[in-house]
């Protein structure tokens, strides 16, 4: 029988962000006996969560422990911070880490839960942390987590991978606990790409559900959603191990099965012909696949990778084509060997 991660010191981490998932995290981490300060974007944020007890705009019903500290004051989150956890959307993240640079710590090691690829830039969520906040250890987090299930102690696994030594099993230590397994590995890369293409994947599989197509077709959609992200991720490097474990397939399954899912939310209301503008813009939570899409296709071209069904995802979003022609696009194409 495997031993437990031996207990952590304990430690005093600033979570940047207040959404659902920094807030489930900070929750998580200050249940294990940690000091957590909890940064919120607007000083009106920060009050409604101290004073209700509870993030409820987000993950309404959770009780926070008393003792997570919620503040809008991003220095006094870090001070004496050993780790930071950062939990920013994708396409916030680099204007939201260059703002608050200088209230940051330097050198402490970084947590990230994000899950994109930077439009434009093409940079993964550990690589926009060390351009904004200079060189540190990173480390991600990924696997099948939807913070409406986690912050509830409902049981999940995830994993934590970085290319530093040692980090990932200090993360492990942070937050692993009867409720939440924690793993480790050190394929940062594969790890962050896997968490960013499911997204797409998962878009794909709400337009299933919005066109009403079974769960032939869904089940289908998956398997070969999830080839097209291994064969993405190991044409810049991956291990392909990784795609077969909880950041890959286990994520990829939540993401597009789960009522959560607000990437399958999105698709859904496509395949039920809502134009893409109105489904984009109302979303009360961000939803990276959208972006994600965009940064994918020109790489997948550059390496000669073959992503069909992140194609047609982008053809729905940016090109105007109707949910329905997508069935088309995707089963008539030349047949060939899996």
């Amino acid at each position: 029988m495997t031993a437990p991660p031996a207990p952590s010191p304990l430690e005093t981490v600033a979570v940047i962000g207040a959404g659902a998932m920094g807030t489930c995290c900070a929750k998580l981490i200050a249940e294990n006996g940690h000091r957590v300060r909890l940064w919120a974007r607007t000083p009106e944020h920060a009050e409604a969560i101290w004073r209700k007890g509870e993030n409820r705009r987000l993950l309404p019903g959770v009780r926070l422990p008393d003792s997570l500290e919620v503040t809008a004051d991003a220095a006094r989150a870090a001070d004496g911070a050993d780790r930071l956890l950062i939990a920013v959307p994708t396409k916030y993240l680099r204007d939201c880490l260059t703002d608050l640079a200088p209230q940051l710590p330097a050198g402490v090691p970084a947590l990230s839960v994000v899950k994109g690829i930077e439009f434009g830039s093409f940079r993964r969520p550990s690589e926009i942390v060390r351009e904004t906040l200079g060189d540190r250890p990173v480390t991600a987090l990924g696997g099948p987590c939807h913070a409406e299930e986690a912050a509830k102690r409902l049981p999940a696994s995830v994993v934590a991978a970085s290319d530093t030594p040692g980090d990932a099993e200090a993360v492990q230590r942070l937050m692993n606990s009867d409720r939440f397994r924690v793993y480790t590995n050190d394929d940062l890369v594969g790890v962050e790409l896997a968490g960013a293409l499911k997204n797409v994947i998962a878009v794909a599989a709400g337009i299933c559900d919005g066109l009403g197509l079974g769960d032939n077709s869904k089940s289908a959609l998956i398997t070969r959603g999830a080839a097209e992200i291994a064969r993405f991720g190991a044409a810049f490097g991956a291990d392909p191990q990784t795609f077969a474990g909880l950041a890959g397939i286990g994520d990829l399954i939540t993401s597009c099965v789960s009522q959560h899912g607000r990437n399958r939310a999105v698709g859904e209301r496509l395949g039920r012909g809502e134009p893409a503008s109105a489904v984009t813009e109302d979303q009360p939570k961000v939803a990276e696949g959208v972006n994600t899409v965009r940064s994918v296709l020109p790489l997948a071209e550059e390496r000669g990778v073959r992503m069909p069904v992140c194609r047609e995802v982008y053809a729905v979003l940016f090109e105007h084509k109707p949910a329905a022609d997508t069935v088309d696009a995707l089963m008539t194409r030349p047949p060939g060997g899996e």
